[in-house]
Parts: structure tokens; sequence; C-alpha cells
């Protein structure tokens, strides 16, 4: 079975896809980390952001795969475990960059389509329903308001050790949401055929009740 999640920054996406992978059994995919790794490996390199080229070249020759830790998914880049490094605001002010890239989502397209081969997946990101996964089993779209979501990153970056103000980030996240629905490839989208989800006035619980409840209706 695959199960693909879509939706802005902030929405809860990730944490609700964690969980349902845990509930399930499934195998779970943080696509958006893997865009993290690489834009992390990039900037340690000192490589232009808008060379798509090099990017590409990266991109080929990076690997990124997920270890499991207790009640956490940690990422690992080329061996190293990078979990903590790629959610710093230095990353989250530039992924976006390196993921609009059409080489470089091409490439890391064809490594998630890998991941989920002969497995049962919960997947989550920008364009999973549409590119990744088209012919996922189910398609949810989870999103909130703006404010909302410009809360939860603050206080995610304060349990990280980093200071921030509502309207910087807020700003970051709007400017993201720009960038990822305005992409060459892999735009971030309302599918017709996906089962949108307004987590704005909803516990995580809720959320994924509601969402078990989908899964085991159909």
């Amino acid at each position: 079975m695959q199960i693909a999640i879509d939706g802005p920054a902030g929405a809860g996406k990730s944490t609700v896809a964690r969980l349902i992978a845990d509930r399930l059994g499934f195998i779970y995919i943080d696509t958006g980390a893997m865009y993290r790794a690489l834009t992390w490996k990039a900037l340690a390199r000192k490589i232009d952001l808008q060379d798509e080229e090099k990017l590409y070249e990266l991109a080929c020759n990076t690997e990124i795969s997920f270890t499991k830790q207790a009640d956490k998914q940690n990422v690992i880049c080329d061996g190293a475990d990078i979990s903590d490094e790629i959610r710093s605001p230095l990353i989250n002010t530039n992924v976006s960059i390196v993921a609009a890239q059409p080489r470089v989502r091409i490439v890391m397209v064809k490594k998630q389509q890998d991941m989920a081969r002969m497995n049962d997946v919960v997947m989550d990101g920008r364009d999973i329903g549409e590119q990744v996964l088209p012919g996922a089993d189910f398609k949810f779209y989870v999103t909130a308001s703006i404010e909302e979501r410009a809360r939860r990153r603050i206080l995610e970056m304060k349990k990280q050790g980093f200071a921030s103000d509502e309207q910087s980030v807020r700003q970051q996240i709007e400017n993201r949401d720009r960038m990822d629905q305005e992409r060459e490839l892999g735009a971030l989208k309302i599918l017709d055929d996906a089962i949108v989800i307004d987590t704005s006035s909803l516990s995580i619980d809720e959320v994924l009740n509601r969402m078990l409840a989908i899964i085991g209706e159909m």
C-alpha cells in the first residue's frame, strides 16, 4: 500500500505521516528531509544553489537513507547522521531553492520511488501524489492557516534552541509557499483526487484518527 501526504510547510504532515506509518507498520519516507540533506551538503561544499548542473551532479552522487531510533527517525547523508543540522534556519531558508531545480527533482523522485518499491509506505512532501506516487492508494493534502503554521514553526525552533520572531518566520513560510507553488516541476497543489484535511484547529491525535478512519473505510 502507498499513502501519499502533501501539503505546505508547518501543516503537520510529517508528524502525522510518521504516526500513521508507526500505527500501520509501514515505512515512513520524509522526502522533505531528503531535499534538506542535499541542501545541507551543497552549502557545506559552498556550491551555488542556483547552479542546477552542480546540484544535479551532487544529487546523483549523494546517498540518503533513514534509520529509526526509539521514537525518532534519523536522516543519514553519505553515512553521517545530520538529523539536527538539516532543521536549522539556514536550511529552512534555502531548501526551496534546491528543491525547485527540475533536474534535481528528477533524481530525487527516482530515489524516492526506489525506496517505495516493494514496500508499504507513507510518504510526505509537496508532489508525492502527482509526481512520486501517482498511483497511491490514498492521497491526502494536509494544510493549516499561515498563522497556525508560523506558531508551530516558532515552537519547533525554540525546542531546537534557535531564536525566532513571528514576523520573520511567517515571511519565510510565505516565501516558501510561493516558491513551492510556482516551481516548474513538482509544484505544490491540491489534486482532484486528494482528501483535504485542515489541521488549524485539530490536535495531532484528531488528525491521526481522522486519517486512519478514512484509510480503514476505503
